[in-house]
């Protein structure tokens, strides 16, 4: 996610240099439109841009400012489709569906208008924002804008329904690599002295009782000897019997 948030700050400060060029922006339209003849119908599509400049550009200036601008749709798209997989087989809302179809070569830009707090369209006159330029001067800040409603709605998703394609198994392959030899380790450790005083003290004592119970039956196998001796012969009763 780190990743996806770095691109689409990249591609918002490309935007913003872009924006400082929009009268740029506008008169290069202007001028390939009048080259290509085609001065009646707004600019409704990106591949309409894509046309004017590969067919009827005759200014490094127009060239550049409108190579700037299919860069930055460029961007989006490919932003757009790193974030689909993203988050693949997760419920997302309808914001990123959008940007797919607003960013698609040949969707109709005609009808859309940025709104408050955007100035694009303020910035054209109102024959140039009716008929001409208002919807292909809107279409990035839109798509800027569910964007970013996509990605602070992904951050709330569980981090286990990310599917992070581009490292999660190799940085996981890696951890395992790495604790290998660490759980190795542990398994051919010695005992601790504490438990080796534990098991010595077991074994003495064990002996001990052995030795004890040894000594018990020796002393009482002595006595009944020791009693056997002082007993005089048996004699049978009788006369002789004293």
């Amino acid at each position: 996610m780190n990743e996806v948030k770095e691109a689409l700050r990249n591609v918002e400060q490309k935007y913003k240099l872009f924006l400082q060029q929009q009268f740029t922006f506008i008169g290069a339209l202007q001028h390939t439109r009048e080259a290509a003849h085609d001065t009646i119908r707004p600019v409704a599509s990106i591949s309409q841009v894509q046309t004017y400049m590969d067919h009827h550009c005759h200014s490094s200036t127009d060239r550049r400012i409108l190579t700037l601008f299919l860069s930055i749709c460029s961007d989006l798209s490919n932003l757009c489709h790193k974030l689909e997989t993203l988050c693949s087989g997760t419920t997302t809302g309808d914001a990123l569906e959008r940007c797919k179809l607003l960013l698609s070569h040949s969707n109709d830009l005609s009808t859309i208008r940025a709104k408050y707090p955007h100035d694009v369209v303020n910035h054209l006159s109102c024959n140039e924002a009716r008929n001409h330029y208002g919807g292909v001067v809107s279409l990035i800040p839109i798509v800027l804008d569910y964007m970013k409603e996509w990605v602070a709605h992904a951050e709330k998703l569980p981090q286990h329904r990310l599917n992070n394609v581009s490292g999660g198994s190799a940085a996981s392959g890696q951890r395992a690599a790495q604790e290998a030899p660490a759980r190795a380790a542990i398994s051919q450790t010695p005992a601790s002295p504490h438990l080796e005083a534990q098991t010595s003290s077991s074994n003495k004592a064990n002996a001990q009782g052995q030795e004890g119970k040894h000594g018990q039956k020796k002393q009482l196998h002595n006595t009944d000897h020791h009693s056997g001796k002082c007993k005089g012969p048996w004699k049978p009763p009788g006369r002789n019997a004293f």
